[in-house]
This record gives C-alpha cells, sequence and structure tokens, in this order.
C-alpha cells in the first residue's frame, strides 16, 4: 500500500474508544505539558511580534490565542505554535527528534474549538498526529536532521493528520492532506547560527501548513498521492538515507505517544544529559569556580553539530551551548526558565568556566543516537580530583521517566504570575478532558 494511503487509513480508523487508558492519560499529560509551554511563551518578543502582526491582519474569531483574544483557525496555530516553543521546554521524541507538541496540539487545539467539538475528539485527534509525525520522523532520521528541523518538516504531517481527524475527511481528502502538507514542510537549522527568531516560525507555520492542507483537501483541492516515498517527495529530496518501513511497521497496534520524552530544563534538549550530570555533580560537591580546572562532554554527533558555541551572545543561543549550559549547570545546580536570563548569560564565572568547557564525540554513544540520547562528563578539578559519570537517558526520558506530580510542578512553575485559579481550573479540565464537550471553557482559562 503506499505510504500516504496507510497512513489515512489509520488515521480514517482511529477512535476514541480503541485508546488504552493509560495512553489516554499520557496524553493528557502532553497536552498539560503543551499549555505550561504556550503560556510561558506567550509574553516573549518574537511571540508578540507575530501576534501583533496577526492582531493587524485580522480574522475571523474562531480559536483563541494563548497570546489573548480569537483569530481564525488558521492563525491561531500559527501564534500558539510559536508560544510553545521559544521557551524551550516543549516535549520531545528521541527517535524521530520531533516536538510533537508544539505542532500537533495548537492545530488540533484550533479545529476543535472552533467547531465546537469535544475533549475526547481532542486526544483522539492529538494521539493520530503524534503517530504521524513520529513514524515520518524516525524514517528519514538522523540524515534528515542536519539541515532540516524535523519538528517543522515532519511535524508539517503529524498537524495535518489532526486537523484531518477532527475534520472527519475521508481516506482520499487525507491522503491529499498529506501531499500538500508535505510540499510545505519546511524549517532549516540555519538560525541556530546566530540565534535568530526564526525556529518559532518553524512550529507556528508547521501547524497552520497542516491545518491549510486539510482545510484545502476538505474542499476537493488535490495534493500528491505519493508525497514520501515518491521519486521527487519528501524522503528523496530532503534525507541521504530513509527507511520506509519506519511508517507501517506496528501501525496501528501500537501508540508512539507513549513513547515521548518531557523536558525539566529550559534548553535544547541536546543540552540535557551533561546537565543532569553536571547537576549531579553539584549536589554531591558543590564545586566552586576556582575549584574546576575542566569539563568535558562527550556526546552524540547531532548533539556537537547543534549546540558547540562557546560564544553565545543572546539569552536564546545561550539554550543551544553546551558550553554554557554545562557551566551553568555546575555552578548554579539548574537549568530552569529563571535561570536563562541576561544576568546569567554574561555572569563572569559562568563566561569564564564556559572556555573551559571541551566538547566532542564519543563514538560509542554516537552509535546509539537516536534510540539513546547519552553523554558522559569528567570533570577535572584543581586538586588533579577528577569525577567522571555517564547516563544513555536524560530524566524525562521514558526510561528515566517524570512522574504526572513533577509534571504538574512543571506546569506551574512555567506559568509563573498566571492567576493561581486559573492555573488549577486548567489543570483539572485537562486532566479531565475526557469529559468535556466543549472545550471552549477551558480555552477562555488562557
Amino acid at each position: 500500500m503506499e505510504l500516504s494511503k496507510a497512513l489515512a487509513k489509520y488515521s480514517v480508523d482511529m477512535t476514541y474508544e480503541k485508546l488504552p487508558a493509560e495512553v489516554i492519560s499520557f496524553t493528557k499529560l502532553c497536552i498539560l505539558d503543551y499549555f505550561g509551554s504556550a503560556i510561558a511563551g506567550s509574553d516573549k518578543l518574537p511571540i508578540q511580534m507575530i501576534s501583533d502582526l496577526i492582531d493587524e491582519m485580522g480574522g475571523k474569531e474562531q480559536a483563541s490565542l494563548f497570546t489573548g483574544g480569537k483569530t481564525s483557525a488558521l492563525q491561531a496555530a500559527l501564534v500558539n505554535g510559536a508560544s510553545s516553543h521559544v521557551v524551550e521546554l516543549d516535549d520531545i521524541h528521541k527517535g524521530s527528534i520531533i516536538h510533537a507538541a508544539t505542532v500537533v496540539i495548537p492545530a488540533a487545539l484550533a479545529i476543535t474549538e472552533w467547531k465546537e467539538l469535544s475533549g475526547r475528539d481532542l486526544i483522539t485527534a492529538i494521539v493520530a498526529g503524534y503517530e504521524v509525525c513520529f513514524r515520518i520522523g524516525e524514517a528519514v532520521s538522523p540524515s534528515h536532521y542536519y539541515y532540516w528541523h524535523n519538528t517543522a518538516t515532519c511535524g508539517t504531517f503529524g498537524a495535518a493528520i489532526a486537523a484531518a481527524k477532527l475534520l472527519q475527511l475521508t481516506e482520499e481528502e487525507t491522503v491529499h492532506a498529506l501531499g500538500n502538507a508535505g510540499t510545505q514542510a519546511a524549517g532549516l537549522w540555519e538560525f541556530i547560527e546566530d540565534g535568530a527568531m526564526t525556529k518559532q516560525l518553524h512550529s507556528g507555520k508547521a501547524s497552520m501548513n497542516g491545518i491549510l492542507a486539510a482545510l484545502l483537501a476538505q474542499k476537493g483541492f488535490t495534493g500528491p498521492l505519493k508525497i514520501l516515498e515518491g521519486n521527487r517527495g519528501f524522503f528523496k529530496a530532503m534525507s541521504d538515507e530513509y527507511d520506509t518501513t519506519k511508517i507501517t511497521e506496528g501501525l496501528g497496534s501500537e501508540f508512539k505517544i507513549m513513547e515521548n520524552s518531557f523536558k525539566i530544563h529550559a534548553s535544547c534538549r541536546h543540552t540535557h544529559h551533561a546537565i543532569d550530570l553536571l547537576i549531579e555533580v553539584f549536589k554531591e560537591r558543590s564545586p566552586k569556580f576556582e575549584e574546576i580546572e575542566s569539563i568535558t562532554v562527550k556526546s552524540y554527533k547531532a548533539a556537537i553539530d547543534i549546540t558547540d558555541n562557546d560564544e553565545p551572545k543572546t539569552e536564546y543561543a545561550a539554550k543551544f551551548s553546551l558550553q554554557f549550559c554545562s557551566a551553568l549547570a555546575i555552578l548554579k545546580g539548574s537549568a530552569v526558565l529563571s535561570d536563562f536570563n541576561e544576568d546569567t548569560l554574561w555572569d563572569s564565572q559562568i563566561r569564564a568556566l564556559l572556555k573551559r568547557v571541551n566538547v566532542g564525540i564519543d563514538s560509542r554513544i554516537n552509535a546509539s543516537y537516536p534510540e539513546k540520547w547519552g553523554s558522559m562528563v569528567e570533570v577535572v578539578l584543581t586538586n588533579g580530583e577528577i569525577i567522571s559519570k555517564e547516563t544513555d537517558f536524560p530524566k524525562g526520558d521514558p526510561e528515566n521517566a517524570v512522574t504526572s506530580d513533577e509534571l504538574i510542578e512543571k506546569f506551574k512553575h512555567m506559568t509563573g504570575q498566571h492567576p493561581p485559579e486559573n492555573k488549577q481550573q486548567i489543570i483539572d479540565s485537562i486532566l479531565e478532558l475526557e469529559i468535556m464537550d466543549n472545550i471552549s471553557a477551558l480555552m477562555a482559562k488562557v
């Protein structure tokens, strides 16, 4: 069967009743985690710029914005997708290297609110969207990832499936939605070179484009039938190596959303393994700046490609600097949202120590990527002592899981000054989402 047809059939056949209880519960945690990131990002400058532009453009009041007010479903997905990505605390899937929440959930929320659908509809669409984008991401990773940001490219397909599911598209219409989602898939890593704001367009546009593809398909607008495996399709154009079996193997009998990871540090996920280990050193030894001779971090190639930066010049660039995050972790003992600010960016001890952080690739760790996102660190003290630590799974991976209580506390921390009563109402509503006939009341709380 052609790959888009297989994915379309999966989407159409999926029902809420087919979801195991643990999948439903886990999906609600993914939604809660998304809300925290979207609220936390809503007042950041890049998001305010996008929101201001949307306000200038106008739009029918179909869906709520995390920045306030309402606009069209398309534009809501753009703003809300961007808002949930900017603070670098959104979820991540190892095998596909995708932050699915930031593209799939805003698309699903916009359609669900606009069409006055239920919490069960929302959950089902999100499960389907995660499944599809994870499978496509796994098929092209890791070769696709060097130039292309998987969240933006593969995520577009997930947003399209979520929207198609909520719009009740037929199998044929869903194939066309996937075709036109794939032709819009984009997102280059060049922003990493100078810390540009472009990354927020990646998630926002992927979410928006997924909805656009589904809405056009609903009107009979056709798309390429073999957008994935075709001779001029996604796989051949955008990856050196790909594995088509990743698309269909186990499709419909497993739930890849359960492989999802959560972030507890407010930085690129490729820095989290080292942060975890160096926070352990901080808790055990609390070494002072003058006691640290050097730090060596060895990891996999993608981590070094994305985060090898010993001269971060913005707060955002610091989140993508393995050197900065390592220095921050061992000196401060944390790397939460409030740790990334102008004061820490230019802290004299952090700036000096990050120059003593040596990063590189370990062949054994690299061979295990992307199934494992591991690292080893070596801290050399001025007295000659050497402290070595290693991990395969950063905190938040399924193999090193966070609890639901920890995710609720993370939500409360991320939402900062949000009214306390609204925080609790959001938590309660999402954790009981399956009994909600219309999600408008939930969106009114953001």
